[in-house]
């Protein structure tokens, strides 16, 4: 018991000084919530008169600007592993009685507070413009949203644990961002892809976490909401695992 109470209390310190990074850092949150909804009204605008989407394509487009908030947010926290490697904070953590595994699930709780507080200030926005919500809506929202950012964040501290510099983290870190979004379905539908683009599209979780959003936000979707977050479950799962072994196997 003395021993899951000590574990407890070394998640929640970590977690808390994830959550105060995150708040002084107030232009981080702004800069965050500008770009999917910059993105969000200059590409809508300008999609929106040619795409056939069946419906109003900002609305389409929504859900994938939810996501699009929990991979930048999730990702980019895995910039501050190589960080706290690079000011030897790790190692001033580790001298605490703490196991790896106690440590990383500290900061996937911190990241993941992180991602998800910026992604309900989007969902706020998208009240305001009149987002078709209701109470049902945006529990299943924040619900899968929940999951996606578990496995986001626990991706972004596999790189983070493996990369030497922030540089290297930025580089590698744009080449799993943009993928993740663009093979997403968040822009376009995925029906009628050629047999690669499907393939890819089909390899990424986030576009299992846009059609569950499609399905809970807006009525339509290609396999339900259920599915959809099983497989992200899954995917949470497998990231997870991996995680706590990359931590484990950290080099400081």
């Amino acid at each position: 018991m003395k021993t899951i109470i000590k574990n407890i209390k070394g998640m929640y310190a970590i977690w808390y000084r994830e959550f105060k990074v995150f708040t002084r850092e107030r232009t981080r949150v702004v800069s965050s919530l500008l770009m999917p909804l910059m993105w969000y009204f200059i590409f809508g605008g300008g999609m929106g008169r040619v795409a056939a989407v069946g419906s109003d394509y900002h609305l389409f487009i929504f859900p994938g600007f939810l996501v699009m908030m929990v991979i930048f947010s999730s990702l980019f926290n895995g910039a501050y592993i190589v960080w706290d490697k690079k000011i030897d904070f790790l190692k001033e953590v580790l001298i605490a009685p703490l196991s790896r595994t106690v440590i990383f699930f500290g900061k996937v709780a911190g990241c993941m507070t992180d991602a998800l507080l910026q992604a309900m200030i989007l969902l706020i926005a998208g009240i305001i413009i009149r987002i078709p919500f209701t109470p049902v809506s945006v529990i299943l929202t924040i619900i899968m949203l929940f999951c996606l950012a578990v496995g986001l964040v626990s991706m972004g501290l596999i790189m983070g644990s493996f990369m030497e510099s922030p540089e290297s983290y930025g580089i590698i870190s744009s080449v799993v961002v943009y993928p993740l979004f663009l093979l997403s379905g968040a822009l376009y539908p995925l029906n009628n892809l050629p047999l690669w683009l499907n393939i890819l599209t089909r390899l990424d979780p986030a576009s299992y976490a846009v059609d569950g959003l499609r399905s809970a936000i807006l009525g339509t979707s290609a396999a339900g909401y259920l599915p959809n977050l099983m497989i992200i479950a899954g995917f949470d799962i497998v990231l997870v695992l991996t995680g706590t072994w990359a931590f484990n196997r950290m080099k400081l």
